[in-house]
């Protein structure tokens, strides 16, 4: 089970968020809250979260007991972190995309879309096993948990970027005639009007 953290000022406002360390908006707790009530019947054997406040705040207010797991953080955006792809794009002068031409160097060093998938493989490495034990929960960020879904699936790890995760989501993988699949996508308390811009 793949729980994205809930709503903060900066992706409510489409501004890329890596490992900036800001707190969950008041919508965003209540996204937390939902998101636990998704997930009350499951029976976790493991319960991962990012370091990162504004999931390690979702897993409480979602009433998870997880441990601290570094590899979950977000994709680190470098140059690009704080910034909109709108703004990014004016800069550029090109339909620019972290998930096609990467992200500069800026304050942090940044990551590649392979480097993120990398950081993937590893949590998947120790979650596999503990899945035939039980539910086994994640609780991270938009666009690394993306990565890690492609991963999980055997796909590129660009597919990411076809696929849509709205804060506070629920979505749940599994596998479906020992193939890896996916059970449920983006669920929450409301319909997505629009693909997240964050």
């Amino acid at each position: 089970m793949l729980l994205r953290h809930g709503e903060t000022e900066w992706s409510k406002a489409g501004l890329h968020t890596g490992l900036t360390d800001i707190p969950l908006t008041a919508r965003g707790e209540d996204l937390a809250r939902g998101a636990g009530e998704l997930v009350a019947d499951y029976d976790f054997s493991l319960i991962l979260t990012s370091p990162l406040q504004r999931a390690r705040r979702t897993a409480e207010l979602a009433g998870l007991h997880a441990e601290v797991d570094p590899l979950l953080v977000e994709w680190d955006y470098g140059g690009y972190e704080g910034r909109t792809t709108k703004d990014i794009r004016e800069e550029l002068g090109y339909n620019w995309t972290a998930f096609t031409h990467g992200v500069i160097r800026g304050d942090t060093p940044g990551e590649t879309v392979e480097e993120v998938a990398a950081r993937a493989s590893r949590v998947l490495t120790r979650v596999l096993p503990a899945m035939a034990h039980g539910d086994v929960a994640l609780v991270a960020h938009g666009h690394f948990l993306r990565i890690l879904t492609a991963v999980y699936l055997r796909q590129a790890p660009r597919f990411g970027a076809q696929i849509s995760l709205d804060a506070g989501s629920v979505s749940v993988l599994s596998f479906y005639r020992e193939q890896p699949a996916i059970l449920s996508w983006n669920y929450g308390r409301e319909l997505p009007l629009a693909p997240s811009e964050s």
